[in-house]
């Protein structure tokens, strides 16, 4: 792109120089064991579309021979004015002229995704071929899983392509030839540590912005198993990690409903059985009071009929002569 354009987009929309080799340092624990492996013999490392240089700088820092290549120049003289050794050229066409297993590592930082498929295919291959015993190729690309990233930012660089899914980049070693491959998510916007639950939101946005994936070229035991801790780490978020924690708190949360849904509804049985039993003691209450007041009644109506029996008012002076006789016994 004509002037400066290019370095301006960069620094304002992936970020100033010293963000971009603080992130570059997470590949630093799959090249660094090779610089024992090969101890005495030169480390030499290219980077393809070098930039700015960041990634070269901190190759130059751990003790590798690093060599970039780029289209622009205004990249290039930024690198220049750093010491580093740089080159304009074309990534693949730069591969192919490099000797056979000339190399401990090959890299490529957001390259990917400006390449058509066929010349990446190509780039991988030639990787391989170049790449000495155990060495690495190390590809980063802008992640699709992010749903913001492959439907918006993405297209912000005119110069992309097309999004590559994860699998289909981590494919292509496989398929070539490379001893092992590992994807590595990076530039995530949350953790899965962090306490609560996950807004659909989170979901949709917060997979990790940037992937890589690092392979490595099979090499003898001694060789290959320096980068065995590298390859047995743990980066980033996938789309489908924070779909399967934002299912599992909606179903804790929808567990955690129904308990209390349930705690509540026991309660309100609870409450119904004791007014079930508080009306059944008052209907009890009530039926006793009943037959009570029948047997008063009853009492009644029985004295009544003695009172106005025949026999009672025949019986009556009697009644009166034994009232008599007690009194003036008393």
């Amino acid at each position: 792109m004509a002037g400066n354009f290019y370095e301006a987009f960069e620094e304002k929309y992936r970020g100033d120089r010293d963000l971009i080799k603080s992130r570059l340092r997470v590949y630093l624990p799959f090249v660094e064991p090779l610089l024992s492996a090969y101890d005495g013999e030169m480390a030499s490392a290219i980077d393809l579309g070098c930039g700015r240089g960041e990634w070269l700088e901190l190759l130059k820092e751990s003790g590798f021979e690093g060599y970039g290549v780029d289209l622009d120049e205004g990249m290039l003289s930024a690198c220049r004015d750093r010491g580093l050794r740089v080159a304009a050229g074309d990534a693949v066409e730069t591969l192919k002229a490099l000797p056979d297993e000339s190399q401990v590592a090959v890299s490529g930082f957001h390259i990917a995704e400006h390449l058509q498929f066929s010349h990446l295919q190509v780039l991988v291959q030639e990787s391989l071929r170049v790449l000495k015993p155990g060495g690495v190729l190390i590809l980063e690309t802008p992640n699709p899983e992010n749903i913001v990233v492959a439907t918006t930012i993405f297209y912000l660089d005119p110069t992309h392509q097309r999004p590559i899914p994860p699998l289909l980049l981590s494919f292509l070693p496989e398929f070539y030839g490379f001893g092992r491959t590992k994807i590595l998510r990076l530039q995530e916007t949350v953790s899965l540590s962090d306490e609560g639950a996950l807004s659909m939101e989170q979901v949709l946005y917060c997979a990790s912005a940037d992937f890589a994936v690092v392979a490595q070229k099979s090499a003898p035991e001694r060789i290959f198993d320096t980068l065995g801790q590298a390859f047995a780490s743990e980066h980033g978020i996938s789309l489908a990690t924070l779909v399967r924690k934002y299912d599992r708190h909606r179903e804790e949360a929808a567990r955690a409903a129904a308990t209390e849904s349930q705690a509540a509804m026991t309660k309100a049985l609870q409450a119904e059985n004791m007014a079930l039993q508080a009306e059944s003691m008052a209907l009890a209450a009530v039926a006793k009071a009943q037959e009570a007041e029948l047997a008063l009644r009853h009492v009644q109506e029985m004295m009544q009929s003695i009172f106005n029996s025949r026999s009672w008012r025949a019986t009556a002076p009697l009644r009166w002569l034994a009232a008599q006789t007690k009194w003036f016994r008393s």
